[in-house]
């Protein structure tokens, strides 16, 4: 018998859905989802084609005591949506600082659950930080649309490597003051 693992990180309530630490169930409706080239393209970290074992590696790290990002499933189940609409994480990079990151499946394109996922993080907070960045690839118009509607303020462009792509893509940089 496996059993959870506890983590400790929060719940955070949304309207439509719950962000909630991954479990070890969650492995395969993340693969389904990240699998889908159009979302790993999407991303800095997310492979394609998706190697075997990559999402039980992101939940086992996701679980970790000594991690440095918490991971949040977009649980959708309150309203009769999926368990893994998308997940939302929230790194440490700095003291008083935090990266946010994100990806939603394609069947909720284009409905609001990336904005509403980022405002409730946001709205909680929970690392405490005093400035939150993110970045997004310069042709996700749509990743953009989000940050800037949730508050983040344009810093620059920068590049960051993309391995679905196996290259460097530009990228614009975003951040918000959290105090």
């Amino acid at each position: 018998m496996k059993l959870e693992t506890i983590v400790n990180q929060p719940v955070i309530e949304a309207e439509r859905f719950d962000l909630r630490p991954l479990r070890v169930s969650d492995a395969g409706l993340i693969a389904h989802n990240a699998g889908d080239e159009r979302v790993a393209r999407a991303t800095s970290s997310i492979p394609h084609p998706l190697p075997p074992g990559s999402t039980e590696a992101l939940i086992a790290r996701a679980q970790s005591e000594d991690r440095v990002e918490d991971i949040w499933a977009i649980d959708g189940t309150k309203s009769g949506r999926t368990e893994v609409m998308g997940l939302i994480s929230l790194g440490r990079v700095d003291v008083g600082r935090s990266e946010i990151s994100y990806w939603v499946a394609p069947a909720y394109w284009n409905t609001g659950v990336a904005s509403a996922a980022v405002e409730a993080v946001l709205a909680a907070n929970p690392h405490e930080a005093q400035a939150i960045f993110a970045s997004v690839f310069q042709d996700n118009a749509a990743s953009a649309r989000v940050l800037t509607n949730c508050g983040f303020q344009y810093l620059g462009d920068a590049e960051s490597y993309s391995v679905a792509r196996g290259a460097n893509v530009p990228t614009w940089t975003y951040s918000k003051k959290m105090t």
